[in-house]
């Protein structure tokens, strides 16, 4: 069963709205965990890990953009996570290199190819166990959490020859207020924003420069 998500700004004080919001992710929350032994047995050996060994490191190579990450277990989703066992479900990785890959394509200019690393992902939200059992697989969102990642890239022109090579850090520390056009319904949506604005800021044609 996948991680739920809750948006959360830090509250000034407990009130009314914040009791029945508790109350009503309480009830969806043993719902989930009600039903989840029925299907446990069935569908187990289909959940990804980010962290498994034979999982791949690398997009298949397809196109002008390669795209390559460490190992997630070193990543900072996992390490700061309070809830590692959740945060490591999935092929969120993957996905994340995927839509990276499928936007900055669109914006290379003809014959220009881009190779790029992931080299570290933290993911917007976290775990807050101690809230109680039933928030133990829910992704809080609360603006200390915002998400970061650092990728490293080579652009490479049509000769070639190498027009660009630089690390970047991608952030968003007010991501909670930053407008997205990807649909509440994705999981990765606030990653994906910032991918989106870097790809606008530094792969489109025009501000390719050589040194």
């Amino acid at each position: 069963m996948p991680a739920r998500s809750h948006s959360i700004r830090t509250p000034r004080r407990w009130g009314i709205g914040l009791i029945a919001a508790t109350f009503a992710v309480s009830i969806a929350a043993s719902f989930v965990f009600s039903a989840a032994p029925a299907f446990a047995g069935k569908f187990a050996d289909r959940i990804v890990r980010v962290t498994d060994p034979n999982a791949p490191r690398q997009l298949p190579e397809q196109g002008p953009v390669s795209v390559r990450w460490d190992d997630p277990a070193k990543f900072s989703e996992l390490r700061g996570s309070h809830n590692r066992y959740e945060a490591e479900r999935g092929d969120w990785v993957a996905d994340i290199a995927r839509y990276l890959r499928k936007q900055a394509e669109r914006k290379l200019a003809d014959g220009e190819r881009l190779e790029v690393a992931i080299v570290d992902i933290r993911r917007a939200g976290n775990y807050e166990p101690w809230l109680g059992f039933d928030y133990r697989d829910v992704r809080i969102m609360r603006e200390l959490y915002w998400p970061k990642i650092d990728i490293a890239v080579k652009r490479i022109g049509a000769d070639g020859a190498v027009v660009d090579e630089r690390a970047y850090t991608l952030s968003d520390p007010a991501y909670l207020g930053s407008a997205t056009r990807i649909g509440e319904g994705d999981p990765l949506r606030y990653e994906k924003a910032m991918i989106d604005r870097w790809v606008r800021r530094e792969v489109a044609p025009s501000v390719a420069r050589s040194d």
